[in-house]
């Protein structure tokens, strides 16, 4: 009789010690995803401060420009409506990360069509925007990196096994990466835009 108490014991230890191990595997995962999804949103908050710097520097970068650009309206346009949807807050995450992009690829045209304004190009004004964007633009470029690097270690940690069994139970969804589209990552052609 007192080795099976001594067995039962030892199954009831063996037990509680699998159960507390369980349970704490499971606390570090919850905790683990956790992380990782306020990451997500910090960087993306990062993301979002740049991004508004850009947009309060975009209407004074169109006034200044705008009269020396007169048959440029189409592109000085498409900035505006662009921005003003983005800061309308009725458009999804994803399709933000869509509008943000066109916002890009637009400023990369507008640059590119002051190369062939001289009067623009010696404007101190006009410079002076310019170099502020360019350091904008740089600091999101390294927020967009650390963005999807958040992005990425949190969608492998709700994809991989055991931790994408409580993602389920949390109903964690896949976020979308910032990603440039096939139209910015080739050249622009400035002729086209000079006669478009």
């Amino acid at each position: 009789m007192n080795s099976f108490v001594s067995i039962l014991l030892s199954v009831v230890i063996v037990f509680l010690l699998l159960t507390f191990t369980i349970f704490i595997i499971g606390v570090r995962i919850y905790n683990g995803l956790i992380y990782k999804k306020n990451q997500v949103s910090k960087s993306f908050s990062s993301v979002d401060v740049l991004l508004k710097k850009r947009w309060d520097l975009i209407p004074n970068l169109v006034s200044v420009v705008k009269h020396h650009m007169e048959f440029e309206q189409q592109t000085l346009a498409e900035i505006t409506r662009l921005r003003s949807r983005v800061m309308s807050n009725e458009v999804s995450e994803g399709e933000r990360l869509n509008l943000e992009n066109q916002i890009s690829r637009t400023m990369g045209n507008i640059l590119a069509l002051i190369e062939n304004y001289p009067e623009l190009k010696s404007d101190q004004h006009v410079n002076q925007l310019l170099a502020s964007l360019n350091e904008i633009e740089e600091q999101i470029s390294a927020a967009r990196r650390f963005y999807n690097a958040a992005v990425t270690e949190y969608n492998n940690a709700i994809e991989m096994f055991p931790s994408n069994l409580v993602a389920n139970y949390m109903q964690y969804r896949p976020k979308e990466l910032f990603v440039t589209t096939e139209e910015e990552r080739s050249n622009v052609n400035v002729g086209d835009l000079l006669n478009g």
